[in-house]
Order: C-alpha cells, then structure tokens, then sequence
C-alpha cells in the first residue's frame, strides 16, 4: 500500500506515540537533596543535563561535572524549583526518578510520562513528571515523585544542604505527615511539600497509568534539559 505525502504526515505523530513508553506502575515519593542521576554529562540524548544548584540553592553553569552533596565533598544538590506544582485542579507537573521496564537510564533521561492516577483520593487526576533520575527500589515501572519532604530514603544531602534532621523531615522512607509539618521547612521547599497535602490530597504512593509525551515548556524551562527528538503527541489532557 503507497500513501500520500499528506496521509503519509497525518500518522506521523500517532507513530511517534506508540513509540513512547506506556503501560501501569506505581508511584513513590522522596526528596533527598543529592544531584540527581540524570544531571551529570550524557545520561541521555539532551545537549544538556538537568541543572542542578550549590547549597545555598543558587543554580550551578558547571556543565553537569560537580560531584554530588550526597558524596563526601560535593557541592551539587536538587534545585528547589524542581518541586511540584498544580497547574490546574486536575493537572500537575513535577520531577521523578523512574525505572521503566525494557527500557534504560539513556532512554527514559529527561523523557516525560503523563501520570493518570488510579487509586486513592487522586485517582483520575493527572501529573506529568520528567525523568531527572533514576530509581527503582520496587522494581520497573517506577515513579518515585519529588516531593519535598517525602522522605529521604537512602541517601540524604538535606541535613548538608538545608541543616535538616540526620534522617531528614519526618521518616526517612515516607517523610512527613502532616500539612503542619511543612510550616518549619526552608522557605524554598515550603510551596513542594504543600502541594502533596493540597493537590495531592495526602495520597500515599498510588498507582498510575503512564505513558510518554513530549515535555511541556513549562518544566524544561526549570530543569534546563530537553531531549532531542522528543517524543510527539497530542496536547496532554488537562
């Protein structure tokens, strides 16, 4: 069968989607401070890594090669601008370290996945995170979210970085609990952990479907990482 040159250009994009990873998986959440994998120098296919700033949260034009605040000496942390935010009632954007099944770190670095929340006081609700490192703890399929105070699990440059507790805010795999508990955060963090009592109602790790699109503006902009050849799609659902 011979196509058109417009027929031809008519299924291009539907092309590209079904190229994007997609499927179900689960959700956790973690702020811990460290630089994250994908801001050193070529985890993936973008020109730059995703930024990264000092400790006093001032954003660093080393080109990705500061050792990380997790590591003995280092001087390169999360950037507080990349927490996440409502864009609307239903839509959020934000940061993840994901682990996507058959797929690997050069892959999925700085590619972003639209979020559909399947369980919890969130289902239906949207979030679309971009890959800034990688995870995996549970396995494939994993989005573990940035969020402020979500805990910080193994590694911790929180207490370097902002002076919190040896186990950083609240439990260290979990984080805080409570609204409240965001009122004693560094001002920086403060909106982050909000958003998880707010917009994210509280959930604690639900499930998700996902798949790839191509990253709004609006995130690529604070992370400073854009993938070449991103992924095409339509606009995302709001």
């Amino acid at each position: 069968m011979h196509l058109s040159l417009t027929a031809l250009v008519a299924v291009l994009p539907a092309v590209a989607l079904a190229q994007g990873a997609s499927g179900t998986g689960k959700t956790t959440r973690y702020w811990d401070c460290c630089k994250p994998s994908c801001a050193w120098p070529k985890k993936g296919n973008s020109p730059n890594p995703v930024k990264t700033c000092d400790k006093n949260d001032n954003p660093l034009n080393d080109g990705g090669n500061t050792k990380s605040g997790c590591d003995n000496g280092g001087g390169a942390y999360m950037c507080s601008n990349q927490s996440p935010w409502a864009v609307n009632d239903t839509l959020s954007y934000g940061w993840a370290a994901v682990n996507i099944a058959g797929s690997n770190e050069a892959a999925w670095c700085c590619a972003c996945y639209e979020l559909t929340f399947t369980s919890g006081p969130v289902q239906g609700k949207k979030m679309i995170v971009q890959a800034s490192n990688t995870g995996g703890d549970l396995g494939s399929n994993q989005f573990d979210l940035a969020i402020p105070g979500g805990g910080v699990g193994q590694f911790n440059a929180c207490t370097q970085q902002y002076g919190a507790p040896a186990n950083g805010w609240g439990d260290r795999y979990g984080g805080v609990h409570s609204k409240s508990d965001c009122d004693s955060f560094p001002a920086a963090l403060k909106a982050g952990c909000n958003w998880r009592f707010d917009w994210f109602q509280g959930a604690d790790n639900p499930t998700v479907s996902f798949r790839q699109v191509a990253c709004p503006a609006a995130i690529t902009a604070k992370s400073g990482c854009v993938r070449q050849n991103d992924v095409i799609n339509e606009t995302p659902t709001n």
